[in-house]
């Protein structure tokens, strides 16, 4: 059990970034599937929580890759890891809700390309990709991975910022992008 908790206790700094299982089981010194099988535990627990690539539609898509956030995410101290981490949650709630009312069947998830453009998250409905979302502590100019994969998706983005004052719209193409401070974004997002 002691390994587990210490598992646990190296999660903190991998929050933001996709997680190297291979690189835990070599730190730990354990098998690659003890790794495995301590994550499925932790998850169980309510502990963490995980959420695998998109990669339909994604050229040079990273396949197996995951990242994990804790549920208690003030153990997180980087603070724009702890803010995607706080975002992360936000949103699996908000997913798991739309599911838990019937009104399809969603899922969260992250794309990242071998050219590690990475984007934070992106809701799926049945299937289709239906919006990104990347999160930044202050940026107030879309971030490049976000412009490139609305491009290719054609799909709603915005990207959550910590700070700022209200809502701005930046045109992408024949897109646009959604520049909102996470507080009043995340409060106007439909829980029913």
């Amino acid at each position: 059990m002691q390994e587990i908790e210490t598992l646990y206790t190296l999660l903190p700094s991998k929050i933001g970034s996709p997680l190297s299982v291979t690189s835990l089981a070599e730190n730990m010194k354990v098998s690659y599937n003890t790794i495995r099988s301590w994550l499925d535990i932790l998850e169980r627990f309510y502990l963490t929580f995980s959420i695998p690539t998109w990669t339909t539609k994604i050229a040079r898509a990273i396949q197996k890759e995951r990242k994990y956030y804790l549920f208690d995410y003030a153990r997180v101290k980087d603070d724009g890891a702890k803010f995607e981490n706080m975002v992360a949650c936000e949103l699996l709630r908000a997913v798991t809700s739309w599911n838990d009312l019937g009104l399809g069947d969603f899922s969260l998830h992250f794309i990242k390309d071998k050219e590690k453009r990475e984007v934070d998250f992106l809701i799926v409905k049945d299937g289709i990709p239906l919006l990104l979302i990347e999160a930044k502590l202050s940026d107030t100019q879309p971030a490049k991975p976000l412009t490139a994969f609305q491009n290719k998706l054609r799909i709603p983005a915005v990207q959550l910022i910590l700070d700022g004052k209200g809502f701005r719209v930046i045109p992408n193409g024949e897109n646009k992008i959604l520049i909102a401070t996470a507080w009043q974004w995340l409060a106007e997002l439909p829980w029913k």
